[in-house]
């Protein structure tokens, strides 16, 4: 179906696939995520998450219990390692006043 004045602009590397007699949703978000390992992402993806939102500092004890990425350095480390991956990903950090 169409909607009338509605223009979508497809893109010469949009890929356009059959829906017939297919359900299509929207990828979903998991805004509650500890980033503990990178299997995560994976499983996340088959499951129809294309967004995930948290924190921690990869596989670490202390990342079972935060979503919160600490620190510069960590979040760092964290978006090299993010790069990787087919995600869009969000992470939440907590900074401090400390030089």
């Amino acid at each position: 179906d169409t909607q009338p004045g509605v223009t979508i602009i497809i893109g010469p590397s949009t890929e356009i696939i059959a829906g017939e007699g297919k359900i299509l949703t929207a990828g979903g978000m998991d805004a509650h995520i500890h980033f503990i390992a990178p299997q995560q992402i994976e499983e996340a993806l088959m499951s129809g998450i294309t967004c995930m939102l948290g924190g921690g500092t990869g596989p670490a004890h202390g990342t079972l219990a935060t979503t919160c990425t600490p620190g510069p350095w960590h979040m760092a480390r964290m978006i090299e390692a993010m790069d990787a991956f087919p995600m869009n990903i969000g992470l939440s950090g907590k900074g401090n006043a400390s030089l």
